[in-house]
């Protein structure tokens, strides 16, 4: 349940108990006063033979019986004695680090363990804030012992009293004088800050002194109270305390009005001399504050003469706070109760500005403990509802579920289930059937694709023997040496193809062979180079003849990679007479169908040297593709990484004169038979050699097609 907007100030003073009913008025800045009580004591609480408990007791019984307090929000004080108030200068400071330095100083300020008091702060209105950094600014401490607190506390406790703000009376005052006595909002220009208003509210055993000016905040109890007053016409005119009370509230209508102030004039001069001290140090301790007027409060200020005697001691403006500018509700006002006590409600109506949420200090001293028990039991309610509404619903979807079970017959939903079995079993049947038809649709589609690159494949497959065939040596026409030997040819007795998913693996066999054929001590010369000759090693020729099988060359070293055909061509020349060093035997091979496979080379070495050299890089010219009829490099039709894997040791023959070996002679004025008796034999040195080289088709001017996945291994000749 919402609580109501009402709130209660109670102020237990030490002659009666003072209270105001009020809540924030709809006009911004005021107050309405709703209902008040005034009760007061049979005898004040500080006379020798009275019992303060029974009577305050006995007074909020009384309260309780004439008021309701339920739903609204209580508030009251203690005197300024019973705790302690601090104000602390700031060092300029992070705001957000302001709690931090403000627990220390408290631990500095109090003189007590934190753990023994109850205390609160809160930032003044004065200091100014730039870039987070806070500057001049002040903080307001206020303490209280914790057994303080429950002594305070315990006679609401006992009377059934709820409390939600415990305050000083003094922070009270305070509050009333910034709401109710200075224009708002209050100016906070720290440079030309407004006078400060005093406000002295005396009690029958001390006075409150409050100077604000609504930046800052002093305050100061005087031992000074009412009871000074009475205790000065008891023994100066030799009355009882009852007496001499009666007496003092009604000096005018007293038979000698002038004996009765000349016994008070003591105190009188005290009361003034001791405000006059504490204004003197308030002015020492703040040289830039200005005294604007004082405030009086309190039923003992009423004695005729005191404000006129303040005044021309303190050389001030001194009148009594009898009327509340910001209070409103003309019940209460008009009330002759509270007419005639009102100089009393200054600390029930500071105290209701604040709990209505109009005050400039709001702090509470009210243990947190207390707090945090009062809203857990404010929830409970709530807590205890939201735990019947869900048992509510779980039994609901209980009886539900149950209904729902009963009433279940598996022979109901047999036929059903039937049929949904029926209809899962066609819905796969019909999803295996569409996947079954998507495969052989992919699969033709795939075949498909397949023969129509079969086409494309048989052209590069004959431009890659043609590219070969053309790459072969031979000498210019019309300057064929006559010398067999002489003649640059190599002799093709071979050519065969192997498919291979992935050439690596086939170019790690070559480096495995070559590792083991060729040791080297050098770790750097186990890495091949990439023109085709193995680098840092004795030339082909001085080696010891090769094995079959040995691998005598290796080529770039970069590796190839992916699916593709080895193509290999077996092989030999006559080209190894002895005026041929060094290009015979292997270099010959090399300088020749080697290099010419190679193509344009894109080793950045090896291409700067056949530039500087004038060679023009090897073309062949393809029959498909946009390029068809145009010349092209090697590598364009996927012919790479030319290796020599076998070499054989040059060999002297004896083979039969080509020239005499025909019907006729070529090359003469005409054609002469063969003398079959002059058949002459010539002497050459023959070397053999297996050459093999990788060739990833590919169209020329096209993008690389994807390749045959598996490829049975064929022979040129089939």
């Amino acid at each position: 349940m919402a609580r109501s907007p009402y709130v209660w100030g109670i102020d237990i003073g030490k002659c009666a108990l003072k209270a105001m009913r009020c809540r924030m008025s709809t006009q911004p800045g005021k107050l309405t006063a709703e209902a008040f009580d005034y009760i007061e004591y049979p005898m004040i609480l500080t006379q020798p033979e009275a019992d303060p408990v029974a009577l305050v007791q006995a007074a909020l019984e009384e309260f309780l019986g004439r008021n309701t307090l339920k739903g609204d929000r209580v508030a009251v004080a203690v005197a300024g004695q019973s705790g302690l108030t601090k104000f602390i200068k700031l060092p300029p400071i992070e705001a957000k680090k302001i709690p931090d330095i403000v627990k220390y100083e408290a631990r500095q300020q109090i003189p007590f363990p934190l753990e023994q008091v109850v205390w609160d702060w809160q930032r003044l209105a004065g200091g100014m804030e730039e870039s987070g950094f806070v500057l001049d600014a002040e903080v307001a401490v206020f303490a209280m012992k914790k057994e303080q607190v429950t002594k305070a506390l315990l006679p609401f406790i006992q009377a059934g009293i709820a409390i939600d703000l415990l305050q000083l009376a003094p922070v009270a005052l305070a509050n009333v004088v910034i709401f109710d006595q200075m224009p708002h909002p209050t100016p906070s220009d720290p440079d030309t800050p407004q006078p400060s208003i005093v406000l002295v509210s005396t009690g029958v055993d001390s006075t409150d002194l409050v100077i604000t000016n609504g930046m800052r905040i002093w305050q100061r109890s005087m031992p000074l109270g009412g009871s000074n007053f009475t205790k000065a016409l008891v023994q100066g005119m030799k009355l009882t305390f009852a007496k001499a009370e009666h007496l003092k509230r009604n000096a005018v209508r007293a038979e000698d009005p002038k004996l009765v102030f000349k016994a008070m004039r003591p105190v009188f001069n005290e009361f003034a001399s001791e405000l006059q001290r504490s204004l003197n140090y308030f002015t020492g301790a703040d040289r830039t504050a200005t005294i604007g007027k004082v405030l009086l409060l309190g039923n003992a200020t009423k004695l005729r003469g005191l404000s006129d005697f303040v005044a021309k001691q303190l050389q001030l403006d001194v009148q009594r706070l009898d009327t509340f500018r910001n209070l409103e509700g003309p019940a209460v006002l008009a009330a002759p109760a509270f007419r005639e006590n009102r100089l009393a409600f200054g600390t029930a109506y500071g105290l209701a500005i604040q709990a209505a949420g109009g005050a400039s200090i709001r702090t509470n001293l009210l243990p947190r403990e207390i707090l945090q028990e009062r809203l857990i039991e404010s929830k409970k309610p709530w807590a205890v509802g939201a735990l019947m509404g869900l048992l509510a619903a779980s039994l609901i979807s209980f009886i539900g579920m149950f209904f729902a079970w009963t009433t279940y017959a598996p022979p109901l939903y047999a036929k059903a289930f039937s049929q949904a079995d029926s209809v899962k079993t066609r819905s796969q049947a019909a999803i295996a059937a569409l996947d079954e038809v998507k495969q052989k649709q992919d699969a033709a589609i795939a075949q498909q694709q397949y023969l129509l690159r079969v086409q494309d494949r048989r052209f590069q497959m004959l431009d890659m023997l043609r590219a070969v065939e053309s790459l072969l040596p031979r000498d210019e026409p019309g300057k064929v040496p006559d010398v067999l030997g002489d003649r640059n040819e190599l002799h093709i007795d071979r050519i065969e193809c192997e498919w291979f998913p992935d050439l690596s693996r086939w170019f790690a066999g070559v480096e495995e062979k070559w590792a083991e054929t060729h040791p080297a001590e050098d770790p750097s010369e186990e890495a091949p180079s990439p023109d085709g000759v193995e680098p840092a090693t004795p030339a082909i020729n001085e080696l010891p003849p090769a094995q079959p099988g040995e691998a005598v060359e290796s080529v770039a070293a970069d590796r190839p990679s992916g699916p593709g055909w080895v193509i290999e061509m077996k092989g030999h020349h006559f080209h190894n007479e002895t005026h041929h060093k060094p290009n015979q035997s292997v270099e010959f091979v090399r300088s020749t169908i080697v290099k010419n496979l190679l193509g344009k080379d894109s080793n950045a070495k090896t291409q700067v040297a056949q530039d500087e050299a004038g060679e023009d890089p090897q073309q062949v010219m393809v029959s498909t593709g946009p390029l068809a009829g145009q010349l092209v490099d090697v590598r364009d039709l996927g012919i790479a990484f030319p290796v020599i894997v076998e070499s054989s040791p040059v060999k002297a023959i004896q083979i039969l004169d080509p020239r005499l070996g025909g019907p006729t002679v070529q090359g003469g004025t005409g054609e002469q038979p063969v003398d079959k008796t002059k058949e002459k034999m010539i002497d050459l040195k023959r070397y053999d050699f297996i050459l093999q080289f990788c060739w990833q088709p590919t169209v020329p001017g096209s993008p690389k097609p994807p390749p045959r996945p598996t490829a049975p291994a064929l022979s040129v000749s089939e």
